[in-house]
Formats: structure tokens, sequence, C-alpha cells
């Protein structure tokens, strides 16, 4: 596989692997599992360097998996944050697309975020929806999962189903733009370069053409 040069903005081409959503498609799944968690446990080395309990410096064992604290000899282990990422379709089946405010540009992906604590993941499928767009999810159904080290999280995908959704309520300073696409919108829009999907290797990718029947951009 030909990867490309480093982008001239990283600080540490050697150790800064962020470039890896540029070529995961690229890579033999083994690869691509072996680079996942390089990039996570790097992340994770770097933000955990003291303990959590008493500030003592952390000392790696078990070639880096582990962290061990100077002081109290309590270990610290990697940690993953699991977030969901759904596929949002309402009662005619158009799929709801949508641009984060954080993200320049014309891309746009299904909706996704964070588990809180002593939350069930279907809730936090409904719970996120209502929030980012104000529409209210009846049934979800679980699809698959891929590790997603920016910087450590897991993404659960699901399929769901809005089928009373009206109009659309957008959370400030969170979602830039959303609308429903059927799947002759959607080609049009890529067609016309209006809008820009993930990369294939990613979930949220998949949750499209799962929906849209075959890959999006074929």
């Amino acid at each position: 596989v030909e990867i490309p040069e480093p982008s001239p903005e990283l600080d540490d081409p050697g150790r800064d692997l962020r470039d890896l959503r540029r070529v995961a498609d690229r890579l033999a799944d083994a690869d691509a599992d072996l680079a996942a968690a390089a990039v996570a446990m790097g992340a994770w080395h770097r933000s955990m360097r003291h303990c959590p309990l008493c500030g003592g410096l952390l000392e790696p064992e078990m070639a880096g998996w582990v962290l061990r604290c100077r002081e109290d000899g309590v270990e610290q282990f990697p940690r993953t944050d699991p977030a969901v990422i759904m596929a949002v379709r309402d009662g005619r089946d158009r799929l709801l697309l949508a641009r984060n405010a954080h993200f320049p540009g014309r891309f746009h992906s299904v909706l996704a975020g964070f588990v809180e604590p002593g939350e069930s993941l279907e809730n936090a499928v409904a719970r996120e929806v209502a929030e980012e767009v104000g529409v209210t999810v009846t049934e979800v159904e679980y699809m698959g999962s891929q590790p997603w080290p920016f910087p450590r999280s897991l993404m659960l995908g699901y399929r769901a189903w809005a089928p009373e959704a009206g109009e659309l309520t957008l959370q400030d300073e969170e979602i830039a733009e959303a609308r429903w696409f059927s799947r002759e919108e959607l080609a049009a829009a890529l067609a016309a370069d209006e809008i820009e999907l993930p990369g294939p290797a990613s979930m949220g990718r998949a949750l499209i053409d799962d929906w849209y029947g075959r890959s999006a951009e074929a």
C-alpha cells in the first residue's frame, strides 16, 4: 500500500498518526486494526502522564498497556469511550444527514454522540437525535461496532426510525445544517458536489451505504 506523505501541519509525523483516516480504507484488516490500536494508545500515553488520584508520575508497564503510579502504585488502564452513531430514517424512508458546526466545508454524515453515565445505548440513540435535530425515534436496530481512536472511542452503529418526523430543530452551536434525503436527492447532491460523505472506512459511511443499498458514490 502506498502511504501518502504526512500533512505538513503535523508536529511530529513519526508519532502523530492523525492521517490514519486518510489511508485506513487502503490497509488490510489486520494492519488497520494494529494502526487503530497504535493511534489510541499513543493518544492515551500523551494525555495520561499523572496519576488521577495523587498527581504522581506514571510509568509504563506491560509494553505500555498499563501505567503505574510511582507514588501509590495504583495501575491505570487504557480507556474507551462508547459513542452511538445512527442512520435515522423517516416514514418515507428518507435518510437524515447533517453537517456538524465544527466541521468545515460540505461534509455531511449521520448523527452521533457519546453515551452518558447510566444510559443504555438505545436511550443514547433516542436522546442524541432529539437533542441535535428535535426528532423522536421510535425504533432502533443494532448494526455493528468500530473502534474509532480519535482519540479513544468505540462507535456503536444503529439503524433508527422516526416515522412521524416533522420539522427539524437544530441544536445551537452543534448542528450547522440538516435535511432528509431520498436516494435520488442524495445522488443528485453528490453529483453536484453540494455535499461530501464520510470516507469508506468509517462506520458513518457503512450506515449510509446500508440505507442506500450500495455505495452511495458508486
